[in-house]
């Protein structure tokens, strides 16, 4: 789960899991020195950056996961109703435009669909008004668990952000969109996810 747009990395149905016991990772800054022991043009500033955000966002994803699967359903399952509620009432959208919006062939779709009406969370009907087509809604189930993720997403965030001010988070928050657009400048296509890892 990606709170984003809970996020763009590839989807999942294993929550992602932490280091096993053992294997530390390094510190920030000793990876920064064995970088720049390797590779003399590091500018370790910028490492420290990026290599920051990396880490934040791989544990922001571990304790998404962990949400999720706590609410008994999957990561893969958590996009598709995000996706639905994002939609806007009645919270409907064709299988073909699901797809579209996160990245998967219809084959795989059209699976997890199936696996998401069997769970009560979506219903898969005919369009009344084209019989030819398929429209898949967000039943009250899966809006509730939806409204349930994003409680526990909320005060996970709240707690994430707790030392930082209101003038501090408007800050980071206007620097991290800077970076975002810059990135969707270059790399327009780096939204979606590129292959199916089902």
């Amino acid at each position: 789960m990606r709170r984003e747009a809970w996020h763009t990395a590839p989807m999942s149905d294993t929550p992602a899991k932490p280091a096993a016991p053992g294997l530390q990772e390094p510190s920030l800054d000793e990876q920064i020195a064995a970088y720049q022991r390797e590779f003399r043009d590091l500018d370790p500033q910028v490492e420290q950056i990026v290599s920051a955000l990396g880490r934040l966002n791989r544990r922001m994803n571990v304790a998404y996961g962990r949400q999720v699967s706590d609410l008994g359903i999957s990561n893969t399952e958590w996009e598709v109703l995000k996706t639905l509620v994002v939609s806007g009432a009645p919270y409907r959208l064709g299988p073909g435009e699901l797809a579209k919006r996160l990245g998967l062939t219809p084959a795989a779709m059209t699976h997890r669909i199936d696996r998401m009406a069997g769970e009560g969370l979506v219903t898969r009907d005919r369009d009344e008004t084209n019989r030819v087509r398929v429209i898949v809604e967000l039943t009250d189930e899966g809006r509730t668990k939806w409204l349930e993720a994003m409680r526990m997403a909320s005060a996970f965030e709240e707690d994430l952000l707790q030392d930082l001010s209101g003038e501090e988070r408007g800050v980071l928050g206007e620097m991290l969109i800077r970076l975002l657009r810059r990135v969707e400048h270059a790399q327009p296509d780096a939204g979606g996810r590129l292959t199916d890892l089902d």
